[in-house]
């Protein structure tokens, strides 16, 4: 079977048994069309260690608009695609390479970028709260921080998914899958105050004043966009004299340590991140070593029991 057919198949299998994103199906897509890129339409069962080996390192040397290397992370997405198509061979019964013999490339443990709660207060008060534009804003941030939400979640809430008296709802996150997310009271409060200002009747939880924005309209109002939340961030970040590169993420960041700070386990912390692996939730764990240090000497009896 050749390869563009048999990618074809395991896009709609993605999108049909697996309920995988558009998104998702997209980077796939990518992802596959650059192995034709460099080996052409080949048969499935021509994709071998060797041929793995040198796409590798094509890969390596491709570049992009700001490197002459493309890093050693996209090249693993770009393996990860390839590994999930030959284990969606195998299920179909295609000849093909075995899934477990494409090894991803070693990367450094990512550093991880969080606020302190000194500079979250600074940040959350530079939102000009006299204004439905400011309390929008004040409420993402405090939104944010307190559910550990990613950006584009938040910016896919409609009213009626948050229930602000119970404090916590649903939100279907990566991969489709479904997760309780928990809010603050603080936070309650500050989508409530935001809420009660609106005078539109509009679906969307967040929506743009006069500016960018996309799906529901009415007047000059929008849903807000992931990148305009990425934008608001990083101007109050700048206003609150902040220096170090702060984007929504880095309030889920700072929402995930805060939770290992106080006491909470791994696996918890996992479960409301929304991560499938508890290897993505571990980037965390050398946040909290200096925590651990600290833990150890109060608690732990230096002296031996006479």
């Amino acid at each position: 079977m050749r390869f563009n057919a048999a990618k074809t198949d395991f896009l709609e299998y993605l999108e049909i048994e697996q309920n995988r994103s558009m998104k998702t199906i997209r980077n796939y897509d990518h992802y596959l069309t650059r192995l034709i890129d460099y080996a052409g339409d080949i048969k499935v069962d021509d994709i071998d260690a060797e041929l793995i080996r040198k796409w590798r390192m094509w890969l390596n040397r491709l570049g992009t608009n700001t490197s002459d290397e493309l890093d050693k992370t996209t090249q693993n997405y770009h393996l990860i695609a390839l590994r999930s198509f030959l284990k969606y061979c195998a299920k179909r019964n295609i000849p093909a390479l075995a899934a477990d013999k494409v090894e991803l490339a070693r990367t450094r443990r990512k550093q991880v970028t969080f606020l302190t709660p000194e500079e979250l207060h600074t940040l959350f008060a530079q939102a000009n709260i006299t204004s439905v534009s400011g309390l929008r804003d004040r409420a993402i941030l405090e939104l944010l921080f307190s559910s550990g939400l990613r950006v584009s979640e938040l910016t896919n809430l409609n009213r009626d998914h948050i229930n602000l008296k119970r404090k916590e709802f649903m939100v279907r996150g990566k991969g489709q899958k479904d997760r309780p997310i928990f809010i603050s009271d603080e936070a309650s409060d500050w989508v409530q105050r935001y809420l009660e200002k609106r005078t539109d009747t509009l679906t969307p939880l967040f929506v743009s004043y006069g500016g960018k924005g996309t799906a529901t309209t009415s007047g000059n109002y929008k849903r807000l966009t992931p990148r305009s939340v990425q934008r608001m961030v990083a101007r109050y970040a700048k206003l609150a004299g902040i220096t170090k590169h702060v984007s929504p993420h880095t309030l889920r960041h700072s929402f995930a340590t805060d939770l290992l700070m106080n006491g909470a386990d791994l696996r918890s912390v996992q479960a409301m991140l929304g991560h499938s692996n508890i290897a993505t939730t571990q980037i965390y764990t050398h946040v909290t070593d200096p925590h651990l240090k600290n833990v150890h000497e109060k608690f732990h009896n230096k002296k031996a029991a006479s």
